[in-house]
């Protein structure tokens, strides 16, 4: 019968030449070595990076690692592939290239170059943007070149103002870089510095606030002496800075990204948490703690629980309606570290005040933290559950145990 066939095998045979020698797939950047053969470059990085020296086919000493484009080859494959989308083969989009050391110094200098006109430092800023967005290997590339460094000269080369169009550009670049701790502690031991980065929290353009959020967290994480740190967060205005990014609409998702980076960063220093309560943080997590994706909702919770550590923290969170409710609800709803610092800040709140315990109570906490204590996660979360448990002993309703066939034995899992 013709519903009983087999469907007929369509596949079509890659020619062995588009193939790369190393990983036997249809190579999408071909490459030529020094020995005349050539393979798909990701493959061929791969192999020199393990330390190999020799041509993977010839076993020729490789006498230079400069990988040269195979233009016509990889135009032959595209043109293969047009040609065979009717079994499935989709085109290999052409290839952006890799930054060439060469162009990078020569982009570095003149972008550094006071005697350069404004558009020339402007277009070799923007050139080197583009690059570090392509591809790690890039930003790699670049930052081989002591990056950090110069661009840090020049987003403070005029730090009594904030309107240059180049000191802007050089922000966005400069964040894509990592710093060393010395460069770290040179910016924050700037008192200029801070403050230039604490104005631009203010511009009336979204993107220089959040790349100022992100430098100001990158040099506050990369501070360690707690001094330094301190000094930082406890600049006039810079809470309230960072807190009006994370009010931005969730249309800007990077705003609450980077936002919630600095706050935490920040709010890590204990004696200056009493600003960013001040400055409105406890409201403005909870209201936007549905919008953090995964990494940055563990990062907002933990903030919360930080703050809440401290008697004003703890007295404005108590004091909006969301707060116990939604800590309650994401136990064991998100991960492990988000039901860790969920039960932490619960744990302080309750401890402060009784209206928190009946709140948490009506919440419904009681069955998520017999599920948390009897669930994989963390020593640390259950400590705090079970913490919390005995904290709530008096408050629980008298039949919230008799009348529950699940939690019967819970006596024994969580002794008091």
């Amino acid at each position: 019968m013709p519903g009983s066939l087999e469907p007929l095998d369509l596949g079509v045979q890659i020619p062995y030449h588009f193939r790369c020698p190393i990983s036997l797939e249809l190579m999408h950047d071909p490459v030529t070595v020094s020995t005349g053969q050539t393979y798909d470059r990701p493959s061929i990085e791969s192999w020199v990076a393990t330390g190999n020296t020799t041509c993977p086919v010839t076993r020729a000493p490789l006498t230079d690692f400069t990988l040269i484009p195979n233009h016509t080859l990889r135009r032959l494959i595209q043109e293969w592939c047009v040609a065979n989308q009717s079994f499935g083969i989709e085109r290999i989009p052409t290839p952006k290239q890799p930054a060439d050391p060469a162009m990078v110094r020569s982009l570095l200098a003149q972008a550094s170059s006071e005697s350069s006109p404004p558009s020339s430092r402007l277009t070799a800023l923007r050139r080197l943007r583009g690059l570090a967005r392509d591809s790690d290997k890039n930003r790699s590339v670049i930052s081989s070149h002591n990056v950090s460094e110069i661009l840090l000269e020049i987003v403070f080369s005029d730090t009594g103002s904030d309107s240059s169009e180049l000191s802007h550009e050089v922000l966005a670049l400069v964040v894509m870089f990592p710093f060393t701790e010395s460069q770290c502690t040179t910016v924050s031991s700037d008192p200029d510095r801070v403050a230039h980065l604490t104005r631009l929290l203010f511009h009336s353009s979204i993107d220089v606030r959040v790349n100022s959020a992100a430098l100001i967290e990158i040099v506050v994480a990369g501070t360690r002496i707690p001094e330094l740190r301190a000094q930082i967060s406890n600049v006039d205005e810079i809470f309230e800075g960072v807190i009006e990014i994370l009010r931005n609409p969730i249309a800007y998702p990077r705003a609450l990204k980077v936002g919630i980076k600095a706050l935490f960063a920040l709010c890590l220093v204990k004696q200056t948490r009493h600003k960013a309560v001040s400055a409105g943080a406890a409201e403005t997590l909870i209201d936007r703690l549905a919008d953090f994706e995964k990494c940055d909702a563990e990062r907002a919770l933990a903030t919360v629980e930080l703050l809440c550590r401290i008697p004003a923290g703890s007295a404005a969170f108590a004091g909006h309606a969301l707060t116990v409710p939604l800590l309650v609800k994401i136990i064991l709803k998100i991960s492990d570290r988000a039901t860790e610092y969920a039960a932490g800040a619960l744990m302080s709140l309750c401890s402060a005040s009784e209206e928190s315990q009946r709140e948490a109570v009506a919440a419904g906490v009681l069955t998520q933290l017999l599920l948390l204590v009897q669930s994989d996660c963390t020593d640390r979360a259950k400590r705090k559950a079970q913490l919390l448990l005995k904290l709530l002993r008096d408050s629980w309703p008298e039949d919230s145990l008799t009348n529950s066939d699940d939690f019967a034995c819970s006596e024994v899992v969580v002794p008091f």
